[in-house]
């Protein structure tokens, strides 16, 4: 009757330790949406000083990311776990690279925000805030699927990708427009360009944790799958 103690006392140090893990990925992912908020708050209120401290936020994610990594791999090793327990600490250790990348694009939008605040405003950047607004959903609600193992609302986010490329297609049509009219705002122009497609990023990123999701709940590979939403 031993073996059984000893298996749950063995269960109970991997279920702490992935526990651990996930706490670490939630920590990197209320970092990561901080750095976007200050990016974008940045951008739409010219603040430099809020873009400074969104690029200073990179140094700290990326050291996370490092961190989970280590700590993913060292899970690993000790338990050696299969099938369910795998993929939650794969999905986990993913999920921290495209934390890391969504970070390196609020960094990117804070550059670009600080060229911008440098030059008189240009009422084109109100452009850019329904595009903000739906990737920085898409990036709650693919780390809150994750955080709940939720695969149903994971799959639901998915087509929402396909939304967002339309809105930042779009909205480089009407700045191409109007860098024709106005070729005086052109490089403020082409910054927008830049941020909107950055944010697209984001959607991308979230799209690629909403997989993972999938992957760790339901151990099904969706990636490449086309997915409609549903009427």
């Amino acid at each position: 009757m031993n073996m059984p103690s000893g298996s749950k006392h063995t269960l109970g140090t991997f279920e702490q330790a992935l526990e651990g893990l996930r706490n670490s990925v939630m920590m990197m992912a209320s970092q990561t949406e901080r750095s976007l908020g200050r990016a974008l708050k940045g951008l739409m209120e010219r603040d430099d000083e809020l873009c400074a401290l969104a690029i200073a936020d990179d140094e700290e994610i990326d050291q996370l990311e490092k961190q989970i990594d280590k700590d993913g791999i060292d899970l690993l090793l000790r338990f050696q776990p299969v099938a369910s327990d795998l993929r939650r600490v794969v999905s986990a250790m993913k999920l921290s690279g495209n934390l890391e990348r969504m970070a390196d694009q609020a960094t990117n939008i804070a550059r670009k925000a600080r060229k911008l605040n440098q030059h008189p405003l240009l009422p084109e950047v109100l452009w850019i805030t329904p595009i903000q607004e739906h990737a920085m959903a898409m990036f709650r609600d693919a780390v809150d699927a994750y955080a709940r193992e939720d695969a149903q609302a994971a799959r639901a986010l998915i087509p929402r990708d396909e939304k967002l490329d339309e809105m930042n297609a779009q909205v480089s049509r009407r700045l191409i427009d109007r860098m024709a009219h106005d070729p005086e705002q052109l490089r403020g122009y082409l910054n927008l360009m830049f941020i909107a497609r950055h944010l697209e990023r984001v959607g991308d990123h979230a799209t690629n944790i909403a997989e993972d999701a999938v992957y760790a709940a339901a151990a099904e590979d969706i990636r490449h799958q086309q997915i409609v939403a549903s009427a």
